[in-house]
């Protein structure tokens, strides 16, 4: 069930950036850079929102609550008991790398006077790589070597799909930070994804 939704999930988010890359810009006051007839007084304070597009807005919005289920299963492993010591390391690393990032992402779409949350609603579930709700139940009532498969399966699919969204991103977005950060995401999670790949093995 999860390979068909991951299938669909990612044309899904190839059809939103699609639309949204065709659309006009929802917000143009705060892309000033576009309009250069209308550069008044509010373009030096929004430098930096004239340098942005419709990818980095539909990045930042679907990679929050993505990187929000991350944390919440680095928790409910975290929150186990007899857990290798290796994946409870694991845990704690994908929850300090990735809650500072949705920080960072909430605090660019404030600055761009755009929702945290993509109006089209798609706030979770739809998206490559996002666990169900009944699969992120079973990892809550898993324990031991169970709750550590499924807590490294899960999310090594997670990882597959935000590298996904990422390089979509590098090579569609605009806004330098955010390619930065797509940048960093890949390398980071292609690197854990073969750690969890090694740390399933052995069990």
């Amino acid at each position: 069930m999860n390979k068909t939704q991951l299938t669909l999930s990612a044309a899904t988010f190839a059809g939103l950036l699609a639309v949204a890359g065709c659309a006009s810009p929802a917000n143009p006051g705060s892309m000033p850079g576009m309009d250069h007839g209308n550069s008044n007084t509010s373009a030096p304070t929004n430098i930096t929102s004239a340098e942005h597009n419709a990818a980095d807005v539909m990045f930042a919005q679907m990679m929050i609550p993505h990187h929000a289920q991350a944390v919440e299963m680095s928790d409910a492993m975290l929150a186990k008991a007899n857990i290798p010591a290796a994946i409870t390391e694991l845990a704690n690393k994908i929850k300090a790398a990735q809650a500072p990032e949705i920080e960072k992402m909430t605090g660019w779409l404030k600055s761009w006077n755009m929702p945290v949350m993509g109006s089209s609603g798609h706030g979770g579930h739809g998206m490559d790589g996002m666990v169900s709700e009944s699969d992120l139940q079973k990892l809550s009532e898993a324990q031991g070597t169970e709750a550590s498969k499924l807590f490294l399966s899960q999310m090594i699919a997670h990882h597959e799909g935000a590298i996904s969204m990422a390089k979509t991103e590098t090579s569609q977005g605009k806004f330098p930070e955010a390619i930065q950060l797509s940048k960093d995401i890949v390398t980071s999670q292609e690197k854990e994804i073969q750690e969890m790949k090694a740390l399933l093995a052995t069990l």
